[in-house]
């Protein structure tokens, strides 16, 4: 007959009020994990106010809870998107994916609540629960990752750790797999002291263990392959969407901040999203300009424009050659919503005809693979915030990816942290792949990123500048990219049929 504390439900933790603050606290403490803080030992304590915050609450409480938290969160995080456009576009926003963390975080709470009746021994506290609860978290990162529309998976808890010892954790589990572990370890030290495991201290060697071990795991191993020697330039020109700006003078700057490489031997020159000004698949002036580039450096310029094919336009990256003609492009996968395109036009527009009017062109999503070859090296393509779909870079190294191009436009930014924080997404990818990374923006912070994660060099925001590095060739698939979509799936089915069974055996053992 199962004991009276098996069949009751947990009294919260906390006291409502006190969840309340401890999940606004958690909110900060979270964007301080992102840049430009980038404290990542903050995930832990950040998490852990968290869940302290949902144990034993029930639905209506819980869904408070996780609204304060993610409201807070979103808020600082993403307070960037107001730069030029205003509140209304931040806080819907921070809004919509503070309520879409409050309904994921529900479950958690439930799995507080069933679990330990349904699996009440040390075992179940100590390895089941805080699999379940690190399983769910990583559903709730995926239903913000995908839904609405394309989803925003840019508050993803493993992003945070580009720069700590545990970045490598994502070579062989991914992002999400990361993701996991965080809160694993954080829900495993919580049920310690809940169950007061230090009274027994043998049996803490084992989760201590398994922490330490979770540091010092190293990357996993690809291969070098060669190198290739990369130019890329940050032309700080205007190219922000509300920027003044005279005929040519996008191209112009980058032009002249090219003009240092003129000279030197470079197999591929790269230019950053939205550095061309115009689209030189229909303005000879432009592609002429382009051609005579690709010939003074002697090798083909991958740029990129807003082009138009018939009625639709694509956010378009092209290898130009000396010749003057594109033999391979490819286009940006996921534009962003409300962004570069409108869903439901005409819905949005009747709420607010004046924010939904400064979009008038509507990108079409890119189907075709992110990869070109240059002289026999195959080069990986992401478009800006296409660096935070695991699809998009996994389709890439997939293919035969030596080498990783993330081409932005910070422009509309300037002044913020949006551009640290996708570097730090973009050194993750470098970490997660075993691949270097050429990270080139408009306006800056651009990189050169190793494989490990290191910065080979640097070009300061809003400067203009030229980097011409030797990158290192790597050949491979980490587990990282072949089990990361087969982690997510894992943890996120297993993670709600966990939940399922722990609420028909808890009613078995009323």
């Amino acid at each position: 007959m199962p004991s009276p504390v098996a069949a009751r439900r947990p009294r919260p933790l906390l006291p409502l009020w006190a969840a309340l603050l401890a999940a606004a606290v958690s909110g900060v403490l979270m964007d301080l994990t992102y840049p430009s803080a980038a404290v990542w030992i903050l995930a832990f304590p950040s998490v852990a106010l968290v869940l302290m915050s949902l144990i034993g609450r029930r639905a209506g409480s819980a869904l408070l809870v996780g609204f304060v938290h993610g409201g807070v969160f979103f808020f600082l995080l993403v307070s960037w998107t107001s730069r030029y456009l205003g509140v209304i576009p931040w806080a819907a926003l921070a809004l919509l994916e503070a309520a879409l963390t409050a309904v994921g975080l529900i479950v958690i709470t439930l799995a507080y609540r069933w679990l330990p009746r349904a699996l009440p021994g040390a075992l179940g506290r100590m390895l089941v629960l805080p699999t379940v609860i690190g399983a769910l978290w990583v559903g709730v990162e995926l239903l913000r990752g995908t839904w609405p529309y394309t989803g925003f998976p840019w508050a993803r808890l493993g992003m945070t750790q580009s720069e700590s010892p545990l970045g490598a954790v994502t070579s062989w589990l991914g992002v999400s797999g990361l993701s996991f572990l965080i809160v694993f370890v954080t829900a495993m030290a919580i049920e310690s002291v809940r169950i007061r495991l230090w009274r027994r201290p043998r049996r803490l060697i084992a989760p201590v263990a398994a922490v330490v071990a979770l540091f010092l795991v190293p990357a996993f191993p690809t291969t070098a392959v060669g190198t290739m020697r990369i130019g890329a330039v940050q032309g700080n020109g205007p190219t922000g969407y509300f920027d003044d700006r005279e005929p040519y003078s996008v191209i112009q700057a980058q032009t002249d901040a090219t003009q240092p490489l003129f000279g030197e031997q470079m197999d591929l020159l790269v230019w950053p999203e939205g550095g061309l000004g115009g689209d030189p698949l229909n303005d000879g002036s432009l592609a002429r300009r382009m051609t005579r580039i690709s010939n003074q450096i002697d090798a083909p310029l991958l740029a990129n424009a807003a082009t138009a094919r018939g009625e639709e336009y694509f956010n378009t990256s092209m290898l130009w050659t000396k010749d003057g003609e594109v033999e391979q492009s490819h286009d940006k996968r996921y534009p962003v919503p409300f962004g570069e395109y409108v869903p439901d036009r005409a819905f949005y527009y009747a709420i607010v005809p004046d924010l939904i009017g400064l979009i008038g062109r509507e990108y079409s999503h890119g189907t075709n693979p992110p990869i070109i070859d240059v002289d026999d090296v195959l080069v990986g393509l992401a478009i800006c915030f296409d660096v935070i779909y695991d699809d998009v870079i996994a389709e890439g190294v997939h293919g035969g990816a030596d080498v990783l191009v993330f081409q932005t436009n910070n422009a509309d930014f300037r002044g913020t942290d949006e551009n640290q924080q996708q570097l730090a997404f973009a050194r993750t990818r470098a970490i997660e792949t075993g691949r270097s990374v050429v990270n080139i923006s408009t306006v800056g912070t651009s990189q050169v990123i190793g494989p490990d994660g290191t910065t080979i060099s640097a070009l300061d925001t809003d400067e203009a500048g030229a980097m011409l590095e030797e990158v290192e060739l790597r050949s491979g698939l980490t587990a990282g990219v072949v089990l990361g979509p087969w982690v997510q799936q894992v943890l996120l089915w297993g993670g709600l049929g966990a939940l399922i069974f722990g609420w028909w055996r808890a009613r078995r053992r009323r």
